[in-house]
């Protein structure tokens, strides 16, 4: 090792490893997968590996939006920074909102903020609230970002599982009073990824009586809020009254208008903490591309794309769903979001045993070339989205078909 190689190592800041960092050897769950699909594809090169794993859109945005961002990124007004925003995506949100969700009187001024996608929103907000010994309170299994930026600042991450028998909405009541009375910010995400549940108008009620009780910042992502089946309309936090007084939602243009890709979302909500958000964020990054902003605004405007895409991923899931129960699983469609949540079986009649989701995940990639993402944090479950690669409904059909004919071949025991 060089000189200059040793003093680096010596220094790296202790929230990322200190000396230790890049030194770890764990394999971690999404390498782990992305091995084994290497490994699997190498061994069987002639079978088509089915990727029921992926946590993204399967299709490129709709050709309005990709237009309408030709259209602006080719006027010479749109080239500078946008720093916070463009007041005309602010507007067009308010009214998204309010057209989708029956949200009223959100002001585009004071209470929304565009991002550049859901995930920088979520590491920023910790820099607004959490100083060293604070709490956030987040549901496990679930996406880290929020409280990896905790920690980053010195605080602590209080997890709350959820549990299948409570329709995987997290127990308020369970949390202990001490961490109540140092949490300051709490992280819900419905409909939830991985677990595909969707909240109600009376969780959200309980969720604004426990904040106001013990003073804490909501924070809801809801990426997923407008892709709904089955006759549930899509339900904002903020449509619940006091929501606005205790919290902010997280939207997101990447999961319901396939613009992964783009980074384009907004905070809305508490105009105190949407504005401690724009000052954190401002010192963060220069805003997102104008043109963006502008093809986000025609998406935001013909919700109707949302809605066939929704149609979509319903038509899908009814597939799977039948599919996996035929076979022996116990799925439940979901309302809400690309995920479809099952419980791992126990093992292989007179063979293998699973003692963990991630167990059973890579023997599927590794026998059967079908591709899940495990989740042990509070059971054995997998998920499997149905953003699969499949161009129309007969392919969909012939996708759905092989994965029932490789699971039938094989006796699992639930």
């Amino acid at each position: 090792m060089s000189t200059t190689e040793s003093y680096i190592q010596g220094i790296f800041a202790e929230r990322i490893g200190g000396a230790n960092f890049g030194k770890d050897t764990a394999i971690y769950k999404f390498e782990k997968i992305k091995r084994a699909k290497a490994a699997a594809k190498l061994a069987h090169p002639d079978v088509e590996l089915i990727d029921m794993g992926v946590g993204e859109p399967d299709e490129m945005a709709d050709a309005g939006i990709v237009a309408k961002l030709a259209e602006e990124a080719a006027k010479s007004e749109n080239r500078g920074y946008a720093d916070n925003g463009i007041r005309d995506f602010k507007v067009t949100a308010a009214e998204y909102l309010q057209n989708v969700f029956g949200v009223s009187g959100v002001d585009p001024d004071t209470e929304i903020v565009h991002s550049i996608g859901s995930k920088p929103a979520l590491a920023m907000l910790p820099s607004c609230f959490i100083n060293p010994g604070d709490v956030t309170i987040m549901t496990v299994p679930g996406y880290p970002v929020l409280g990896t930026h905790t920690v980053y600042l010195g605080g602590e991450v209080y997890k709350v599982k959820l549990l299948k028998e409570n329709n995987f909405l997290p127990d308020l009541d369970s949390i202990p009073a001490d961490i109540c009375e140092r949490a300051k910010l709490l992280y819900l995400n419905y409909p939830n990824n991985p677990t595909g549940a969707s909240a109600t108008v009376e969780f959200f009620e309980k969720v604004v009586a426990f904040a106001k009780k013990y003073n804490i910042v909501v924070v809801h992502d809801a990426p997923y809020a407008a892709l709904t089946y089955d006759g549930l309309k899509p339900l904002s936090f903020l449509s619940v009254p006091g929501a606005k007084e205790v919290g902010v939602e997280m939207h997101s243009l990447s999961k319901s208008y396939n613009m992964t890709g783009w980074r384009i979302g907004f905070v809305a909500g508490n105009p105190l903490v949407v504005n401690a958000f724009a000052t954190v964020k401002d010192n963060n990054d220069s805003g997102q591309f104008i043109a963006i902003q502008r093809a986000a605004m025609y998406g935001l405007q013909n919700p109707v794309i949302t809605e066939k895409i929704a149609e979509k991923y319903s038509r899908r899931h009814n597939l799977l769903v039948d599919a996996l129960n035929e076979i022996g699983f116990k799925a439940e469609k979901p309302k809400g979001s690309f995920f479809l949540y099952v419980e791992a079986p126990k093992g292989i009649k007179g063979g293998q045993r699973f003692e963990t989701a991630e167990d059973f995940s890579q023997y599927l990639i590794r026998e059967t070339l079908i591709s899940t993402v495990p989740w042990d944090d509070a059971g054995r479950f997998v998920r499997f989205s149905v953003t699969f690669i499949a161009q129309g409904e007969e392919e969909e059909r012939r996708v759905i078909s092989e994965i029932k004919r490789r699971l039938t071949a094989v006796e699992f025991e639930f």
